[in-house]
């Protein structure tokens, strides 16, 4: 009875050690990511463009927020969302199963043994209750929140090790434990370890927690390199099994990137243990008869890690190429574009912004590209044309409905005094860029009414209106290109170019009445005349508040009413009118 309720005890000490060391896991691992910067996420996406780029950043980036996992997670997001390539997203991941080894060596540090003299001061115990101290001082007392969170690292790591210390007490007993050697000899066929490591770590949801657990049993003193590897080769499985997870409502390339991860490591664990036993067989290894320590442990994983991406790193290509083939891509339903906008990305704050912007991006420029097309149908018409700009218009009503959705989901959380700018930047835009699309098909409808009823203008009119197409298509152009590369400076030439075109509006209009008079021009061709001259000054005027938010955006004590009547005054202003006057002068 005593036995059993001290087993009992034993099994409750290892789950509770187990749980402190997962909580301390995370709880370090988000306060790295917060002293990182919002910004983390960021680096991985745009400086992985190449494969070895690819490969260090996924090692560095797991190095710091402590899980493979949400690493790999991260890049299926990038994937799904179009903002990064397939062949792209396998370096990374690569990195990644690499860069999860590192927590393996933050665990040996609870192993330090207790000695006299100076190094007692690093003794397991020492330097847990020192971190723990300064931890719980910075978090409680100290008003900085930069400083808070570098408390909630240290707090996380000191119950990181306190897991760990009751994980090596609970399991400290097992060496003397007949049934529990008898596993570990079971244990020394590969297949079985692998597997047994693949299924623990599948269902403890964390390859570092399940390396964790390995060198806790190490401490036993009965625990062979023969057991140790197959076992650490069964965990570089498992871990994929909550990136898998992550394919649940991704589309068909994400689901493609989140088989990567599993897919490297079942051929990375055949290629290595193929090569290895194979040579053990032939050369017959003496060291896998060694018992191994906790850094023993943390060594064999590293190694492991390092020769599996050293293996797969060459056919990163054909790894590719292999979940293409797997997962078919589905034929689109409709016409209509879906945005590929990441829900899961509103938790990192800085890649939502990031997918956002470039679907604005997108955006505009589909905006830009139906007014050109639009002005082209006046000079010379197609049905063919016309079709596309219509398509564009709804193509950019669709991104509208989207983007607004995510944007406004986007508000709702907490972010700094940029990325509040840059939302409000976006969200702005989208208004005016769709209405731009619906001018676009206006003058589209013009020019089809004048190639249906067969209207042509004078010559006096034909010439102002190739006069006012270069002036809008330059104003959309400008505004587009700056709202692209966020330049307030290039932002500030769109207003006068603006003025220009409000005064060559007027100047049509009344020269047209005077034709009309005259008997120049019909009142057939001035209803045609007047829609034209009408939306196109309108287009101006959207490309103005656009070119207004961009400007409100950098510096908020802009209001966009003062500026647009304000900048009127502006010496740099008038020099850029007078310009733009003398360019478009009718």
């Amino acid at each position: 009875m005593g036995g059993s309720l001290l087993q009992i005890t034993h099994v409750i000490s290892l789950v509770s050690g187990i749980a402190l060391f997962l909580f301390g896991m995370t709880l370090m691992g988000d306060g790295l990511k917060k002293v990182a910067g919002n910004r983390l996420e960021l680096i991985l996406y745009r400086l992985s463009d190449t494969p070895l780029k690819g490969m260090l950043l996924g090692t560095g980036v797991t190095a710091v927020i402590q899980s493979s996992c949400a690493t790999s997670v991260m890049v299926v997001g990038f994937v799904n969302a179009g903002m990064m390539k397939l062949k792209q997203s396998v370096s990374v991941i690569l990195g990644a199963i690499l860069g999860t080894s590192v927590t393996g060596w933050v665990i040996c540090l609870g192993y330090i043994e207790d000695a006299g003299g100076l190094k007692s001061l690093l003794s397991t115990a020492t330097l847990t209750g020192v971190i723990a101290v300064v931890g719980i001082i910075l978090r409680m007392f100290v008003k900085k929140q930069e400083k808070k969170i570098v408390g909630d690292i240290l707090m996380g790591f000191a119950v990181l090790m306190f897991g760990m210390s009751v994980m090596s007490a609970a399991v400290s007993p097992l060496g003397e434990d007949a049934h529990f050697v008898g596993l570990l000899t079971t244990l020394s066929h590969p297949l079985l370890g692998i597997l047994a490591g693949t299924v623990f770590t599948a269902l403890l949801q964390s390859a570092s927690a399940a390396v964790g657990i390995i060198q806790a049993l190490a401490v036993t003193g009965v625990m062979e390199v023969r057991q140790a590897l197959p076992l650490l080769m069964g965990i570089a499985v498992g871990a994929a099994a909550p990136v898998l997870l992550s394919a649940i409502g991704a589309g068909t390339d994400g689901k493609r990137a989140s088989l990567i991860y599993p897919i490297a490591g079942v051929l990375g664990v055949t290629g290595v243990g193929a090569v290895f036993y194979t040579l053990h067989a032939v050369l017959k290894f003496d060291f896998l008869s060694l018992t191994v320590s906790p850094f023993s442990v943390a060594a064999i994983n590293s190694f492991l890690r390092i020769a599996m991406v050293v293996l797969l790193m060459p056919f990163y290509k054909a790894l590719a190429l292999l979940v293409e083939k797997l997962v078919k891509a589905k034929a689109p339903e409709n016409a209509l574009p879906t945005l590929r906008l990441e829900q899961r990305f509103l938790q990192h704050p800085a890649l939502a912004i990031e997918q956002s912007r470039m679907a604005v991006n997108e955006m505009a420029n589909l905006t830009k590209k139906s007014i050109g097309k639009a002005i082209r149908l006046v000079e010379t018409y197609s049905e063919t044309e016309f079709e596309a700009v219509k398509q564009m218009e709804n193509t950019v009503d669709a991104y509208e409905d989207q983007l607004g959705a995510y944007l406004t989901q986007m508000t709702g959380k907490v972010l700094s005094a940029e990325q509040n700018a840059a939302v409000f930047k976006d969200l702005h835009a989208l208004t005016d860029l769709e209405r731009i699309s619906d001018h676009a098909l206006n003058i589209a409808e013009s020019a089809k009414e004048l190639h249906e009823k067969k209207i042509s203008f004078s010559s006096d009119a034909a010439k102002e209106l190739h006069v006012m197409f270069a002036a809008v298509t330059e104003v959309i152009h400008l505004a587009v290109r700056a709202f692209e590369t966020d330049d307030p400076a290039m932002a500030k030439q769109v207003e006068p170019l603006e003025e220009c075109i409000d005064v060559l509006c007027d100047t049509m209009k009344q020269r047209h009445v005077e034709r009309l008079q005259s008997g120049t021009c019909t009142i057939v061709q001035g209803f045609v005349f007047n829609d034209l001259v009408t939306n196109f000054e309108r287009v101006a005027d959207h490309c103005s508040n656009l070119a207004v938010a961009l400007i409100e955006s950098h510096d908020r004590r802009v209001a966009a009413h003062d500026y647009s009547h304000g900048v009127k005054n502006d010496e740099e202003f008038r020099a850029a009118y007078e310009m733009y006057a003398r360019r478009y002068e009718i």
